[in-house]
């Protein structure tokens, strides 16, 4: 059930920032990795072996862009959470996105690289963990999620394609290399499409409903 019209302006901004903000994240990415190829391979990076990526975008002459994408990211995780207790109050998915926010707001740490010759630092240490924070808490987020879509006509095809996302992040998620570029796709895509339909069902062209 969608909130009443005055309810909605919170989600209204979970739609809108969920639908461009994959696309600028994933835009970003793509920049800072071609702005940064150089700088990249001398971290013994390879598009078909992206070890340090994309974490070490942010360690470039143009990382600040990077760190700043890791806290969007993270910010519009924790609102798109916010939105969630709208439509799923008791939803223990609205707890897992808010922590898989917090979780990215710790990418911004900065990692040290992987052959780097000193020990690992603390800030790299929290961007690791931060890294393993995120997924163990999208992944649950997202099976939480499927189960509440279930529930409602006008998100049940969308439970059907948050199980199909599942499918796919959970193995690329532990294989990494080249499927890590896959499990990221497949995360932003899931978002955007998410909030594509939020915003069909409660945008402008539906004020009075």
């Amino acid at each position: 059930m969608l909130p009443k019209n005055e309810d909605r302006r919170l989600l209204r901004l979970v739609a809108l920032t969920g639908m461009i903000g994959p696309v600028l994240f994933g835009a970003l990415l793509v920049i800072l990795t071609i702005s940064q190829y150089d700088f990249m391979r001398a971290l013994r990076w390879h598009p078909l072996d992206p070890i340090d990526w994309p974490s070490g975008l942010a360690l470039g002459p143009y990382g600040g862009w990077m760190t700043a994408a890791f806290a969007g990211g993270g910010l519009v995780l924790m609102l798109f959470a916010l939105g969630l207790r709208q439509l799923f109050p008791k939803s223990i998915a609205t707890y897992l996105f808010f922590i898989a926010g917090i979780a990215m707001l710790l990418l911004m740490f900065p990692t040290d690289p992987t052959y780097s010759p000193i020990p690992k630092r603390l800030p790299s240490l929290i961007h690791d963990a931060a890294y393993v924070l995120l997924g163990i808490s999208v992944m649950p987020g997202m099976i939480a999620l499927s189960s509440q879509f279930k529930k409602l006509p006008e998100w049940q095809g969308y439970a059907r394609l948050t199980w199909l996302a599942i499918i796919v992040i959970v193995p690329t998620f532990i294989l990494k290399g080249v499927a890590l570029y896959v499990f990221l796709l497949t995360i932003l895509a899931w978002y955007g499409l998410i909030s594509a339909h939020l915003w069909q069902l409660i945008g402008p062209k539906h004020p009075h409903t």
